[in-house]
């Protein structure tokens, strides 16, 4: 962890920057209370100076919103292509977690929020960070997510194909999308399904999905230690232990399964923190070690299950042709293909920036063997 001192009116101040945070590098650090007005917020913030807020603690979320609007006042420019403007897009949110990651709040020794009407973070913080031992600078912005995570974690996320609840961990792609959980839940089984393996787990939602089809064993895996945590926790609320490992951190577990199934991140992109790891998989780097591992992972008479979205292709950061490429390249073919349309709120939110490419987006499963 990375140490940074100021000097406040009374004494000089150090805590550490956690080294899971997603703020910017500190450089220059004032404090801010409720006096301060959000145009002075904004500007100091778009200026690289660190506010550490000592106000009313839902002041200090006023505050982050009255900054919030004062960037979507530039309006989002249009690129001559879907990839410019996707491009465009990340930039613009880049800047927003820039700017609005300026606005910290400083956690005690436990993980205590010393502000006024400031709720009790201190089990949230541990989930999503670890044990207390200093004094760190979280922004705002971060320590907001992290409470909405442990939310999450609490009341969990209903899975129709399981019947119960899965419980997302902080900074582990949540099941919310439920079109890629309901392909691995109705897509034919191989006739042999004594060993399968989930790769990137997760949650460990589509290991649980297997193991109820009637797979003798599951290894799951992922190269993740947050995820892999979270999945052996859902494994055993689900009565699953028995039946499903979780192993890693890697994504290729030994020896040979007769089904492997990847879902891997959809866009390729580079990821600008561990929450978006989920989604942004820099240059196709899972998917394509998925497909260059597959084949000799595989039982004779076995398939790999590929379930993946089209939205980097109607974004124009990936072909489906490349794709294609990729599968007869690592020595594999296809014997079928499920889609199913996105069903998701942005696919019908005409007012997201990329609501064309959101509305036109299709998730399949590629059942792939090898060729």
């Amino acid at each position: 962890m990375s140490a940074t001192r100021w000097t406040d009116p009374s004494t000089s101040r150090s805590a550490v920057r956690h080294p899971g945070s997603t703020a910017p590098p500190h450089r220059r650090i004032v404090d801010a209370d409720d006096r301060m007005k959000a145009d002075t917020a904004y500007r100091l913030a778009c200026e690289g100076v660190d506010l550490l807020w000592r106000g009313d603690f839902h002041n200090g979320r006023h505050l982050l919103q009255a900054m919030s609007r004062r960037i979507d006042r530039k309006p989002l420019r249009r690129g001559d292509n879907p990839a410019e403007s996707f491009r465009l897009h990340r930039r613009a949110r880049g800047h927003r977690a820039r700017v609005l990651g300026r606005l910290l709040v400083l956690l005690d020794e436990d993980h205590r929020l010393a502000l006024r009407r400031a709720p009790d973070v201190r089990r949230a913080c541990t989930e999503a960070y670890g044990p207390p031992s200093e004094p760190t600078l979280v922004p705002l912005t971060e320590l907001l997510g992290v409470i909405g995570a442990h939310e999450w974690r609490a009341k969990g996320v209903e899975v129709p194909a399981l019947g119960a609840r899965v419980h997302p961990h902080y900074g582990v792609f949540s099941p919310v999308r439920g079109e890629y959980v309901d392909l691995v839940a109705d897509a034919p089984l191989p006739a042999d399904r004594r060993v399968a393996f989930d790769l990137g787990t997760g949650t460990g939602v589509l290991a649980a999905v297997l193991a109820l089809r009637g797979v003798d064993r599951v290894v799951a895996t992922d190269i993740s230690p947050r995820a892999l945590s979270c999945a052996r926790e859902n494994v055993r609320r689900l009565r699953l232990a028995e039946r499903v490992d979780v192993v890693g951190p890697c994504l290729f577990p030994d020896g040979r399964a007769d089904l492997v199934v990847c879902n891997p991140p959809w866009i390729p992109a580079r990821p600008t923190s561990d929450v978006e790891l989920g989604v942004y998989d820099e240059d196709g780097g899972m998917l394509r070690c998925f497909l260059d591992g597959l084949a000799c992972h595989l039982e004779p008479g076995g398939e790999g299950w590929l379930v993946l979205s089209d939205l980097a292709e109607h974004l124009g950061l990936r072909t489906r042709g490349e794709l294609l490429a990729g599968i007869g390249a690592a020595g594999l073919r296809v014997v079928d293909r499920i889609d199913t349309r996105a069903r998701h709120p942005r696919a019908r939110n005409a007012d997201d920036f990329l609501h064309a490419a959101r509305a036109a987006e299709v998730t399949s499963l590629w059942r792939l063997v090898r060729g």
